[in-house]
């Protein structure tokens, strides 16, 4: 058992509109599903207790994406998304906020029970790693989420996050289970403990004297010694320095080149434009993607934007259009046909081959771009209250036709000021 990192945000109220959070909750069933299909529930877990990875995460199914609420919000649409599957997938998602936080022990028993592991176990696991966090650590922010992923064969991660209302800021503590082996047969008996840095539960276990040297050795150290730690800024608006535009335009250019050889003529998705083949760049990249590259999660908030507007407006038809190709590859790849779901990958591999030498729009063009087309894509925050100008459907509405292959690299997208010259350039090309 081990803390793997942590997170500073800063600590927002509010609540995740209905339109979006259904879409999070399908987006992140899909995204869970591809991701177990590809590399195994292993690696699923090791993603979640990444701090980048999960605020990347938080980020491409469009919310706010520097605040707390991406902790709640994700950890919420992976509850609701992957409760119909998670007998199928092997992963069930315990725990959330406030009371719900205090019913993960018995969720967890339950679970046992249905499944065949040691809840009892694991429910104590779950009140250690909150005694570690809320006590053995103690750094002002007061535990209020705690959420807490577990898998058929009794490998875990939790994510759970305390507030600091006085410093306006919230902290996310991740943990996973890796490298504990065989929660059934061993002993799971508790001692109670109170110590000068607070209360202490320790497992009577073979763990238990790595429970007890871990907790001390955090306490010395303090939560922010070597682990990853990610720190988000106060600012609400997505600035240059927050992304890391080599890496943005690898994205976009592996869009633009692989568009028409993987999506246009394999996937036939009807109405499927180049838009939507840029977001899916950004998604095969949090399926895909090393560790190492997720240093700047604000990235993925140009996939599907956030829902207080910053960088954009939330551009719902590209999401359903997402969700749409993400459904029919995941589908087809249970039953056997892998080559759509290899398609989506090849995406991933191309951004990285095309970052050292891709050219493209800057930041604020990008952006302003998008802006300028929300209307066109289905645009909606938290603001806006008025109705869908139709009735949106998961994947058979257009964005942008899609790019045909470049013949050279990219050449640099015309200035937001102009998208018209920039829509016949698209068409064109």
């Amino acid at each position: 058992m081990g803390r793997t990192g942590s997170a500073d945000l800063p600590l927002h109220g509010g609540r995740v509109p209905a339109w979006l959070a259904t879409r999070m909750a399908t987006l992140g069933r899909v995204l869970v599903e591809a991701l177990v299909l590809e590399y195994g529930r292993d690696e699923l877990l090791r993603r979640l207790a990444h701090p980048f990875w999960f605020q990347s995460l938080g980020c491409v199914m469009g919310m706010d994406w520097h605040s707390s609420g991406i902790t709640t919000s994700v950890l919420g649409a992976l509850k609701r998304g992957l409760g119909p599957v998670a007998g199928e997938l092997g992963v069930h998602v315990c725990g959330g906020r406030g009371r719900h936080s205090r019913k993960t022990p018995d969720e967890l028993r339950a679970l046992g029970e249905r499944i065949g592991f040691d809840g009892g176990a694991l429910a104590h696991t779950s009140k250690l790693v909150a005694k570690v966090d809320s006590a053995a650590v103690q750094d002002g922010h007061q535990l209020y989420l705690h959420g807490f992923i577990v898998a058929d064969d009794g490998k875990w991660v939790v994510v759970q996050q305390g507030m600091c209302p006085a410093a306006g800021t919230a902290r996310r503590y991740h943990w996973l289970s890796e490298g504990v082996r065989d929660f059934v047969d061993e002993p799971h008996a508790a001692i109670d403990g109170t110590t000068q840095r607070g209360l202490i539960v320790n497992l009577t276990d073979r763990r238990a004297d790595a429970s007890r040297r871990a907790q001390l050795d955090l306490v010395a150290r303090g939560p922010d010694a070597v682990l990853p730690h990610l720190t988000m800024p106060a600012h609400h608006d997505v600035r240059p320095s927050d992304v890391l535009l080599r890496r943005l335009r690898g994205t976009l250019a592996a869009a633009a080149e692989r568009a028409p050889i993987d999506f246009a003529d394999l996937l036939m998705t009807p109405g499927l434009g180049a838009r939507t083949v840029e977001a899916l760049a950004a998604v095969a990249e949090v399926v895909h993607g090393a560790p190492c590259r997720f240093t700047d999660p604000a990235r993925f908030a140009l996939a599907h934007g956030g829902k207080d507007g910053h960088p954009f407006p939330v551009p719902l038809r590209v999401y359903d259009q997402t969700i749409a190709v993400m459904r029919r590859a995941v589908d087809a790849a249970r039953l056997g046909n892998s080559e759509r779901l290899a398609a989506i990958k090849r995406l991933d591999a191309e951004a990285r081959r095309m970052e050292s030498i891709a050219e493209g729009p800057t930041f604020e063009e990008y952006v302003a771009d998008n802006v300028a087309r929300s209307d066109e894509y289905g645009g909606r925050t938290v603001f806006d209250d008025r109705k869908p100008k139709r009735q949106l459907s998961f994947g058979f509405t257009e964005d942008r036709p899609a790019a045909r292959a470049p013949t050279r690299p990219p050449a640099p997208r015309p200035t937001a000021a102009a998208p018209s010259s920039r829509r016949a350039s698209r068409q064109n090309a």
